[in-house]
């Protein structure tokens, strides 16, 4: 059971975040907030400490006001992406953006790097992936799971300490919230993607920069197209107005 100022904290956050509070606002006291969750000022005045570490307010004399999601921790991706109980395409779009980035300049940078094993056993998750999408027509979310897996096997390789947490953290928060889609998951046009994931395997396995780079932009573009057609069949999302600013 969550502690009370986890609960505080959390409810206040998605006010901020879906537009209750704009910024620049001042949140209610500490008062009217203790009367509001039913618990004493010490608990408010805990949660709001955790608002200004997530970055999303900026407590001053006289009480806390909010702040810009632009000058917001990094933490804050997966607190958006949850305001709703479907997210943002737009935001979804943006991340797996970065993502996509991330893991083109990891793979790579692995291929220069990596020793002839590593590089199997990278493309042992990408035959997984195949063989996932093959046996049911592209309609679950095994390869989804097998997808994140293959990112994370070839960051661990990439030798870039940056680029490794940055896409760790992108990928844990992503896969929390997109993992509760796989209902509505299909991959779109699965021979297509399962095409590009052995070119990409041949190219990795033959250190060959310039088809590596191809079939990632295809694997990429196919994986957002099923993620935001997942999102889409889930249901409409409302529109995050403190996003949008």
């Amino acid at each position: 059971m969550a502690a009370q100022h986890e609960v505080i904290a959390n409810s206040l956050t998605r006010d901020i975040l879906s537009g209750r509070y704009r910024p620049g606002e001042r949140l209610p006291s500490e008062r009217d907030l203790a009367t509001r969750f039913d618990v004493n000022r010490g608990a408010v005045r805990e949660a709001v400490k955790s608002l200004q570490q997530l970055g999303i307010v900026d407590v001053q004399p006289g009480g806390a006001r909010v702040a810009s999601v632009e000058e917001a921790s990094f933490e804050v991706i997966g607190k958006l992406l949850e305001v709703h109980d479907v997210p943002d395409p737009d935001l979804v779009t943006q991340v797996l953006q970065v993502i996509g980035a991330l893991f083109k300049l990891a793979a790579e940078t692995a291929i220069e790097q990596a020793s002839d094993d590593e590089l199997q056993n990278i493309a042992s998750h990408a035959r997984r992936i195949r063989d996932s999408v093959r046996s049911a027509a592209g309609a679950h979310g095994e390869d989804m799971v097998a997808r994140f897996e293959l990112m994370r096997a070839v960051m661990e390789v990439s030798g870039n300490l940056a680029t490794r947490i940055v896409s760790r953290g992108l990928l844990t928060q992503v896969a929390r919230r997109v993992g509760n889609l796989v209902e509505h998951y299909e991959v779109v046009e699965p021979d297509r993607y399962t095409a590009g994931m052995a070119e990409f395997e041949h190219a990795l396995l033959d250190r060959d920069r310039a088809r590596l780079r191809d079939s990632l932009d295809a694997i990429t573009d196919l994986s957002r197209e099923t993620i935001l057609q997942a999102i889409a069949r889930a249901g409409p999302p409302a529109r995050r107005e403190a996003f949008a600013r």
